[in-house]
């Protein structure tokens, strides 16, 4: 209970909620003075205490603009009259495309081609391997790989049902022989491949380095594309875009 507390979404919920009263506190104290603020304001200022709360509480700048932005965003869309149908559509579609992100803290990022190219390159070469890809997300990367390997097995592992759906769909009409999992990768074992390959976030870095220590085998890698591990340097860094974001590999 207590981890379900600290998820940033249920902290943002809860401080939402916090800036209520704030809220209507600021609008008594506006309309005592002789201004009378309408629903717009009102929502621009509970943004703003919102904002000020996930500040306050150390959440990551883009929960304050999603904090900020929210309660117009709700004004605007009740000023629109939308049918409730459309909102029960996008959250569906949402729920599937995100899933859990609210617990993992891994949204959807994909990489890109030169990626693909320079974990393919950075790869062990002149034997067949078994290689994963956590958070595969649409399926790029294991597509790719396995083409350019055939010889090795090549599996990707997602837990949102919408990206691993369509990477599976991908997958059959290629005739690819790219395995794609739906779940999560906690419950996988590490020591069953050759390389892993991960495209997280920064607060999911430190458990999975603590899960690659504890079960990777001598000579198996450990790729991230972006996102560091602040445990131990790196063995290489490729940098696949000029002045992008840089692909850390750490050798067992």
């Amino acid at each position: 209970m207590t981890r379900f507390f600290r998820t940033p979404a249920v902290q943002a919920l809860l401080l939402q909620v916090a800036a209520f009263p704030l809220t209507l506190a600021a609008v008594y104290l506006l309309a005592r003075a002789g201004w009378h603020p309408g629903y717009l304001h009102a929502a621009l200022a509970q943004g703003l205490f919102a904002a000020a709360l996930s500040w306050w509480r150390g959440l990551a700048s883009w929960w304050r603009a999603i904090q900020f932005a929210f309660p117009p965003a709700l004004f605007g869309a009740a000023r629109l009259d939308i049918p409730p149908v459309a909102f029960l559509a996008v959250f569906l579609f949402l729920l599937l495309l995100y899933w859990s992100t609210y617990r993992t803290q891994v949204p959807y990022y994909p990489s890109g081609r030169k990626v693909w190219d320079a974990v393919a390159g950075a790869l062990p070469q002149g034997r067949a391997l078994r290689v994963i890809d956590i958070g595969s997300g649409l399926g790029g990367l294991v597509l790719d790989l396995q083409r350019r390997r055939p010889e090795s097995r090549i599996e990707g592992i997602e837990l949102a049902p919408l990206p691993w759906l369509a990477s599976a769909l991908r997958a059959g009409m290629l005739r690819s022989r790219a395995r794609f999992l739906r779940g999560d990768y906690e419950k996988l074992d590490f020591g069953a491949y050759d390389a892993v390959f991960a495209y997280l976030s920064p607060a999911a870095m430190p458990a999975l380095w603590e899960k690659a220590v504890r079960e990777m085998r001598p000579g198996s890698v450990l790729f991230s594309y972006e996102f560091v591990i602040a445990a131990r340097p790196p063995s290489a860094v490729v940098v696949p875009y000029r002045e992008g974001p840089k692909l850390y590999r750490w050798d067992f």
